[in-house]
């Protein structure tokens, strides 16, 4: 069943039960408020009768009685034994037999096949007759025809009333169906067309009032271009990772071509070789464990509380050692404790470094603050610098500011990135500042536990 079928069946089956509810209400409401009238007066015209008896017992009679008589009704009274011996009635009906009681009721009784009765029946003292002081009981009843058709009237318009208030509940319904479903198949239809036809397409809510379908469209097209945005940057990556193998592939498949053709006599061009072999594949290593690398960091792992000062202060030893370098430390917060992982967070004070050493001759800064419940670590250099249109896009995968200078540097392009990637999944940021003559300044700001 559609969901447009749905929503008419469902809306018009609660109206509809919703109305027969009303109606009912209505229905029985307005019987009992006409029965309940008519017992009142029927109690009232019978106090008259009894204070009238009290007053003058002796005009007891048929004549008496007659001049109250209820139109439709019937006055009689009743002995003990149950037997009626002073009756008046029009129409010469009986609704049932003569019923003693000693306290006073008001009822309404339904007789089989004829209209319903309304009775007021009261014990009084007989002072007239055989019957002198005795408790006996009048009734007076009178029959609600007129109450009968009324409430057939009454019906009928409730019947009519229900039909013609469901037409206009239907077509409601098929109103409110189309407009829910209206933009649902806009949204279905944009995505078959991106699935088969390999479009970008959106859907427009300039015109559309902001609620939650509005809502849902928003989210799609904010979809739409996180996709947009993902497939493109993973056509670049994939285009310039096979961009990066190429070139270092060539050069092994020229070099084995090489030694193939001449042979291994000349010991120089070997030598050359094998070492143009090992260089290039170490470059393929390298970027290949610098893109695992980059998968990986967008993999959840457990971080953990650690020492961010001892963690900078180890790696620049390492570098110190191992570089023979002038690389100074300047360390503002003795206990930097942050939650994280250790190992990426290593490499990254690692890349930056790294990346400092390389483009400069001159001496390295690293610096450890603490600044509004965040550590910062920046490292400086005095090197070229970084024009302002490169500073856009040195985050970006494979991109270098001097490609000819990075290749001799063993560069790939992609170890700012991967510092990017580890710092935002730290929940933190990273930077840079620099001006052509003067030096780069990379600042990585992480929060404190």
């Amino acid at each position: 069943m559609k969901l447009r079928t749905k929503i008419q069946l469902f809306s018009s089956i609660f109206i509809l039960i919703l109305i027969l509810l009303v109606n009912t209400a209505i229905y029985f409401l307005f019987y009992k408020i006409s029965t309940d009238s008519r017992l009142d007066q029927l109690a009232e015209q019978t106090t008259t009768i009894v204070e009238a008896l009290n007053s003058n017992p002796a005009i007891a009679t048929n004549e008496f009685m007659k001049a109250y008589l209820p139109q439709d009704g019937m006055i009689r009274v009743i002995d003990q034994d149950g037997t009626a011996f002073l009756t008046e009635l029009n129409d010469n009906y009986s609704f049932r037999d003569p019923v003693f009681t000693e306290t006073e009721q008001q009822e309404i009784v339904s007789p089989k096949g004829a209209p319903d009765v309304a009775v007021v029946s009261r014990p009084i003292i007989w002072n007239n007759g055989s019957h002198a002081n005795e408790v006996v009981t009048i009734e007076v009843s009178a029959q609600l025809s007129a109450l009968e058709e009324t409430m057939q009237t009454l019906f009928f318009v409730l019947m009519a009333a229900s039909i013609i208030m469901i037409i206009p509940v239907i077509v409601a319904g098929n109103v409110l169906s189309r407009f829910l479903l209206n933009p649902i198949k806009a949204l279905i239809q944009a995505m078959r067309e991106n699935m088969e036809q390999r479009k970008w397409k959106k859907i427009n809510v300039e015109s559309r009032s902001q609620d939650e379908l509005y809502e849902m469209e928003k989210t799609f097209n904010e979809m739409i271009d996180f996709l947009k945005d993902s497939y493109e940057k993973q056509e670049v990556f994939v285009s310039d990772a096979s961009h990066e193998l190429k070139t270092p592939i060539s050069i092994v498949k020229s070099y084995a071509q090489l030694l193939e053709r001449r042979g291994t006599e000349d010991q120089e061009l070997v030598k050359e070789s094998l070492g143009a072999i090992d260089s290039e594949a170490d470059r393929m290593q390298k970027l290949v464990e610098q893109m695992l690398a980059l998968a990986k960091n967008k993999q959840a792992s457990k971080k953990e509380t650690l020492n961010f000062t001892t963690l900078v202060k180890q790696t620049v030893q390492t570098f110190q050692k191992a570089y023979e370098r002038d690389i100074q430390f300047k360390n503002e917060c003795e206990e930097c404790i942050i939650h994280a992982l250790p190992d990426q967070l290593e490499q990254v004070v690692y890349i930056l470094i790294d990346n400092a050493l390389k483009y400069t001759k001159g001496k390295v800064e690293v610096q450890l603050t603490s600044e509004k419940n965040a550590a910062v670590l920046s490292v400086k250099d005095y090197g070229a610098g970084i024009s302002e249109s490169d500073q856009e896009r040195i985050f970006d995968r494979f991109y270098r500011v001097d490609k000819a200078r990075s290749r001799d540097t063993g560069g790939t392009g992609l170890g700012l990135a991967i510092a990017k990637s580890i710092s935002e999944a730290h929940r933190g940021e990273l930077t840079v500042n620099s001006k052509l003559g003067e030096g780069t300044t990379f600042f990585l700001t992480l929060p404190l536990s």
